[in-house]
């Protein structure tokens, strides 16, 4: 089904702009991503939100450097991935509780960080000198893991500032607002976390930096936080529908109308 509807896209949107293609797509994009974490937390709940956040900080660290254009701006996909991640926090807030969503984050860094090591380890391996395929492939490697260290330093670091600040922040209005609001906290959270975020993340990595003057990392940071505080806003009808939805219903957390995977699999042992 999914291929299908690339194909469809190729027939139908050919006359659509690039910038026009890569707004349709990317609310496509960003509403399979949510639909897919809502997925997760129905059938795997807790534990579902700790793998989505540890396969999304390798995705959007694979992701980033595909540049796309929306209009006048200029985005990383791993940015609207990233932007999953917030969702994925602030449904293990609001079900779990402000400890279960900090470990996920740990989660997540630590994933980071694996993935750093082993791609980093891998690319010193030497290529088969007779392949002219495994070449290509250390080459496409290369551009795809072949990091700078600035910028490893200010993704991690605007990572867990901005994850931590978001569990935060979330926390306090929902004690403020007695679990009312959820738009609020959730919106709120994330967008005066995503401040820090993209501050952090672009004064790390390029200040100072040739061809980097204050006009344009100004230019970065307010194009970034644009994209990134929509990607938010289109969240918030997910958060929500977390609260209708059962949850961990493979795992036993919720009760549900079919028996649980791990109850199926007890009965077979007892057989």
């Amino acid at each position: 089904m999914f291929f299908e509807l690339v194909e469809l896209s190729n027939v139908f949107w050919p006359a659509l702009s690039d910038s026009w293609f890569n707004v349709v797509w990317g609310l496509i994009f960003c509403i399979i991503n949510f639909a897919m974490i809502i997925t997760c937390f129905h059938f795997f709940g807790k534990i579902g939100m700790f793998t989505w956040i540890a396969i999304a900080t390798i995705i959007a660290n694979i992701l980033v450097v595909k540049v796309v254009e929306y209009f006048t701006l200029y985005s990383t996909l791993g940015n609207v991935f990233y932007g999953s991640i917030f969702l994925s926090t602030d449904i293990l807030t609001e079900h779990y509780g402000k400890k279960e969503a900090q470990r996920s984050i740990i989660l997540g860094f630590a994933a980071d960080l694996i993935l750093i090591v082993a791609m980093q380890m891998g690319l010193y391996f030497r290529p088969f000198a007779g392949d002219a395929w495994a070449t290509e492939v250390q080459g496409a490697m290369e551009i795809l893991f072949g990091l700078t260290p600035r910028i490893v330093a200010g993704s991690l670091l605007a990572y867990l500032v901005s994850q931590f600040l978001d569990i935060t922040i979330f926390s306090k209005i929902r004690q403020v607002t007695k679990t009312k609001h959820l738009w609020l906290r959730n919106n709120g959270a994330t967008l005066l976390s995503q401040i820090f975020d993209t501050f952090i993340f672009v004064t790390v990595a390029f200040a100072g930096a040739t061809g980097y003057s204050l006009t344009v990392l100004w230019g970065i940071f307010i194009t970034t936080y644009i994209l990134k505080a929509f990607v938010a806003f289109l969240d918030t009808p997910f958060i929500y529908l977390s609260k209708h939805v059962k949850h961990g219903v493979l795992v036993g957390e919720d009760e549900n109308p079919y028996p649980t995977l791990w109850a199926k699999l007890r009965h077979k042992e007892t057989k």
